[in-house]
């Protein structure tokens, strides 16, 4: 096994390390029990935090702590009130896994809140990863998850103003900045992915999502697939990932991240590593664009690094004291 130098060394040399820009952000966090990413993390992670100090699985934390964020109705990015389609459809993306492989997953989901709970649904009661559309609709109602509209006035009248001018220019990290944003855009989208561990070091995580606002109908991102949004590793560790999702899966970056805790990274130099990767992967193409990846280990320790920034997590203990933190960024002040 090589050092954790060597390792770094090897990953960034194969990145390119054509980039060299200022690092802005947190230090590494050691001994937490859940990590999430953005400031509504924090209000999930209590929620996951509850669950399994009443005696819950893991897997019990993480779709308890993904249910707050796709109920809360002030958040346009997961669940219900998300912002539609282009179509004017709100269609959900989520996965559950643990660190035996187990995993669920949907995309494209609609009429139903809780994506989380039914892609745990699809890791217990099928033989199958992912289900899909229509497909994962009907497989909701199957198991008697009810119809809802997702579709609130708040976020229909999105909508409808951006139809007037039908133009996307995404902005970094507006999900923080407050929502709708400015008049005509499209207001950016967000995720919230969820590590969670316990004092045996076991893991598990989950991931979802509303999507991009205003994609096109049937568009998926890398919230729902396994080793590109989410991938959990027994007794190496976790990772999830937050902003433009294309990005994501062009590097399978969950599974890069988690690749580099195994190579002996720590938690924050594997996810410096997927960005850089990136970013010299992509050039100008990722210009203004963002992407951050959130990762826990085994042991507890937690890193976080994007590439631009504006990205925060949330990080809880055991016994539910919670930080909400500012990532590591590649690029800007």
């Amino acid at each position: 096994m090589p050092s954790r130098r060597q390792a770094m060394g090897t990953m960034l040399a194969a990145g390119g390390m054509a980039v060299a820009p200022r690092r802005v952000g947190a230090a590494p966090v050691d001994a937490a029990t859940m990590v999430s990413t953005w400031d509504f993390g924090a209000a999930a992670n209590a929620a996951g935090i509850a669950r399994l100090r009443a005696g819950g699985s893991l897997l019990d934390a993480v779709e308890a702590a993904g249910k707050v964020a796709e109920a809360d109705p002030a958040n346009h990015s997961v669940g219900y009130s998300g912002y539609p389609d282009r179509d004017g459809r709100v269609t959900l993306d989520a996965v559950i896994m643990d660190d035996a492989g187990n995993s669920g997953a949907v995309a494209a989901l609609e009429d139903t809140t809780h994506a989380i709970s039914v892609a745990r649904a699809v890791m217990e009661h099928t033989p199958h990863v992912m289900l899909v559309g229509e497909g994962a609709t009907r497989f909701a109602r199957d198991r008697g998850f009810l119809a809802t509209r997702l579709l609130t006035p708040e976020s229909e009248a999105a909508w409808r103003e951006w139809l007037k001018t039908a133009a996307y220019h995404p902005q970094a990290n507006i999900e923080n900045q407050g929502l709708p944003g400015r008049p005509g855009d499209a207001r950016n989208h967000d995720t919230i992915g969820i590590l969670a561990r316990d004092e045996r070091g076991r893991m598990a995580g989950g991931c979802t999502t509303s999507g991009m606002a205003f994609k096109m109908h049937g568009r998926v991102g890398d919230s729902p697939i396994v080793g590109a949004g989410l991938y959990v590793e027994r007794a190496v560790g976790g990772a999830t990932a937050t902003g433009v999702g294309e990005e994501v899966v062009r590097i399978a970056g969950a599974a890069r991240v988690v690749a580099g805790m195994r190579a002996g990274l720590a938690p924050m130099a594997a996810c410096e590593e997927a960005v850089r990767h990136i970013a010299n992967l992509r050039g100008d193409a990722i210009r203004g664009v963002q992407v951050g990846f959130l990762a826990l280990d085994h042991r507890g320790r937690v890193g976080a690094f994007c590439l631009l920034p504006g990205f925060t997590y949330a990080v809880s203990d055991a016994n539910g004291s919670t930080r909400v933190l500012k990532a590591s960024s590649l690029f800007g002040a």
